[in-house]
């Protein structure tokens, strides 16, 4: 495993290069195969874990399954001085008798400051810590005032109860707005920023404020100077849930065009020329970008892990980079 710094000042820590989502576990990956991965993650010298508070209601979960799980876990196996765990608060039930749903009326809890307050306070006993290493706002609250948002993340990490904080499907300029306003209270800014990011990319559309763009990239690349907090890039499903390999997955919406049908099949032959697989060169390129993000990956059997605990030492000659980039 090779691992990376991520946050600012006395919150700065390290963390694996990647990060093992666990959505699925406790409720669609039993209890034994999640111990299973987690035990293997953890062989390999992973420790950087990823939850959230609504995992995994839209699988016949609570909520918390997912973090109720890797709770057991850490404790069972006396591995939490080991683990980095980062949960997410905003986007569980608001009311407990509706769906949740990524379109409007999305039932969302949002980022208030006593729901932020409440629901980390929460997580803590959930997952069984006195601290939670970082937190982040699972989707952004555009009904709250972002100073309020902003004022809670900053208590909650001046109280010690949060390391870093950060945020997940927003836009740019939120982001950059939440990192002035932390300034201007004097808390702590946003040290993460969670987004969906893979080799393929998704065609622009109104609205569309999950994906990670190349300017958030930029925008995270120009804070790596002495004297400014940095800001780091955290990449969920960068494997598109199999999509990329597996052609019984359909493409996500958006991402089914020209130019990804020519990046997979580049990614196919580069896979073969170099002696991995496509997931693994796809996981490589992730990693070794000027900008280097945080690739959660999220198997649901150790063998899928194995596969992907290969990509860490997999460096792409600039050739192929320039190859896989200019597709």
């Amino acid at each position: 495993m090779r691992y990376r710094s991520i946050g600012a000042g006395t919150a700065r820590t390290e963390v694996s290069t990647l990060c093992l989502g666990t959505m699925n576990m406790g409720t669609t990956t039993d209890e034994a195969t999640s111990y299973a991965i987690l035990d293997r993650f953890r062989e390999a010298g992973g420790t950087f874990l990823d939850t959230a508070n609504n995992y995994s209601y839209w699988a016949g979960g609570h909520g918390r399954d997912s973090e109720d799980l890797v709770g057991r876990w850490l404790a069972e196996r006396g591995a939490r001085d080991e683990m980095r765990v980062a949960t997410k608060v905003g986007a569980a039930k608001k009311d407990p008798a509706l769906p949740l749903s990524s379109t409007p009326p999305t039932n969302f809890q949002g980022l208030d400051a006593a729901t932020v307050t409440r629901e980390a306070h929460e997580s803590l006993r959930h997952l069984g810590v006195d601290r939670l290493d970082v937190l982040y706002g699972h989707v952004d609250d555009l009904d709250t005032p972002l100073a309020e948002t902003v004022g809670a993340f900053g208590a909650l990490q001046e109280e010690g109860v949060v390391g870093i904080s950060g945020i997940s499907n927003v836009a740019l300029w939120r982001v950059v707005e939440a990192r002035e306003e932390a300034a201007r209270q004097g808390v702590a800014p946003y040290g993460l920023v969670q987004q969906n990011l893979s080799y393929v990319y998704p065609t622009p559309e109104p609205g569309r404020h999950n994906w990670a763009s190349y300017e958030l990239l930029d925008y995270a690349g120009s804070t790596r100077v002495d004297g400014t907090a940095p800001l780091d890039v955290v990449a969920y499903s960068p494997l598109l849930q199999g999509a990329l390999t597996r052609d019984d997955k359909p493409l996500w919406a958006g991402f089914d065009h020209p130019t990804t049908h020519e990046r997979l099949r580049l990614l196919r032959e580069v896979a073969a020329a170099v002696g991995a697989t496509p997931n693994q060169v796809a996981i490589a390129w992730l990693l070794g970008g000027s900008v280097p993000v945080v690739p959660v990956v999220g198997p649901s059997s150790v063998a899928q892990l194995d596969e992907i605990l290969g990509a860490v030492d997999l460096d792409l000659e600039p050739d192929v980079r320039s190859l896989l980039d200019a597709a």
